[in-house]
């Protein structure tokens, strides 16, 4: 016997998939189910894209367990409900405020970068070397190297000059 289904929840760091992608899945077989997101950190690539999915909820999973249960009853209700951090950087993305450095997303003309890929990009912009950099921010030098990849295709260049000249141009970086 199907019972149907009134909540979906689903982690942020899928092993093997998208947050976004599963919702959109899921909802299609429970089109009435109520979407929510669990993350780790608030630097979370899938926070929009979830939303533009569905999402009526985002939560930390570092929140107090009565805060979840108190969100999730909400959540039940049909209320959206947004854990702090994640209500800031919406309001931060549309107000075209800098996020930078609050764990949000940076739009330079358009283009999204998230509070670590703009780390690396400034640090790459004066010269840094990816160990370098792996070591100011404590993180392996492979994670450095994702984070620059991503922005290298983010800002459409190849190089570390040109990724220093985008960031130059777009003022992500101070002299």
């Amino acid at each position: 016997m199907n019972r149907p289904v009134g909540m979906l929840l689903v982690d942020a760091l899928l092993p093997d998939g998208d947050a976004p992608a599963v919702i959109r899945t899921l909802r299609d077989l429970h089109p009435n189910a109520l979407a929510v997101v669990f993350s780790a950190c608030i630097e979370d690539q899938g926070f929009f894209p979830a939303l533009r999915e569905g999402a009526i909820g985002y939560l930390l999973k570092t929140q107090p367990v009565e805060a979840l249960v108190a969100a999730l009853r909400q959540i039940a209700q049909g209320e959206p409900v947004l854990a702090p951090p994640f209500s800031r950087r919406m309001l931060l993305y549309f107000s075209g405020g800098d996020c930078a450095m609050q764990g949000t997303l940076v739009r330079p003309n358009g283009v999204e970068l998230n509070a670590r890929e703009t780390e690396v990009l400034q640090r790459v912009a004066k010269g840094y070397t990816l160990p370098e950099i792996a070591a100011q921010l404590s993180l392996s030098r492979h994670t450095v190297a994702d984070y620059l990849k991503k922005t290298y295709r983010k800002l459409n260049v190849s190089s570390r000059a040109e990724a220093a000249l985008e960031a130059a141009r777009r003022g992500l970086v101070r002299p």
